[in-house]
């Protein structure tokens, strides 16, 4: 199947990926919360909203905090380095990530389209200015915006909210144009972003899905590899240099 997929991006000029939570699981990130862990018994909707930040922002900005440790220890994994690969190979590249950890960044990316956001900045709700502060939770009085006196939140996608649409744009305008479309670690269940690898095939793409679990695209793809993107890519990316 890897052999296959290496004949078709021998080929290809232009490449576009989608990436989800199981590229970040394999740096030991987990999918959104570890069910038996410190948070499990709070309601997603009361750490990932502007309803439950509103409510509790104290215990939101605790959330994120935690979950801003983890991202810091984690590294990027063989599957972040080899996406990082793959954009110096082709005459137009395209990533597309559904992760607000930074990793492929960090891993050598550059042009990456966060669709959800990211969880290293913060930003006001009321004048929309960016801030990169350490946030401290455990002052009680919760960050204000230096220009507006707003509150800040993290710079991530909450339920409920619409995703950005000058990120969506560029991830439709990528999905429409690519030769070759790559579907990995993502369930393609979390909607508008499971709709970009089904628009690519619909405009043409060979649709290749990478993910060691069945999903909600594995009927519809063209080629399908079955192991994580941190054991396939590698592979994948030793075929192409050998070529």
């Amino acid at each position: 199947m890897i052999n296959e997929v290496a004949k078709i991006l021998r080929k290809a000029r232009k490449v576009a990926i989608l990436t989800g939570a199981g590229v970040s699981a394999e740096s030991g990130i987990a999918t959104f919360r570890d069910p038996d862990g410190l948070w499990a018994k709070f309601n997603p909707m009361e750490l990932a909203s502007m309803k439950g930040f509103m409510s509790n922002p104290q215990l939101v900005w605790e959330w994120y905090q935690y979950r801003r440790k983890i991202i810091a220890n984690a590294q990027p994994n063989a599957g972040h380095y080899a996406i990082a690969e793959m954009e110096k190979m082709f005459d137009y590249f395209s990533l597309a990530t559904q992760n607000v950890d930074r990793l492929h960044h960090r891993a050598g990316s550059t042009n990456v389209i966060e669709l959800h956001g990211n969880i290293i900045e913060n930003y006001c709700i009321k004048c929309g200015e960016y801030y990169r502060k350490e946030i401290n939770v455990e002052d009680k009085s919760l960050p204000k915006c230096e220009s507006c006196g707003g509150q800040i939140r993290p710079a991530v996608v909450w339920f409920g909210e619409m995703l950005p649409q000058e990120a969506l744009t560029k991830a439709y305008d990528a999905s429409q144009i690519a030769e070759v479309y790559f579907s990995i670690g993502t369930s393609a269940e979390v909607y508008p972003a499971a709709d970009l690898p089904r628009h690519a095939k619909r405009n043409g793409a060979v649709l290749i899905e990478i993910n060691p679990n069945q999903t909600a695209l594995s009927g519809y793809v063209d080629f399908k590899i079955a192991e994580p993107s941190a054991v396939a890519l590698p592979k994948l990316m030793k075929l192409l240099k050998e070529e």
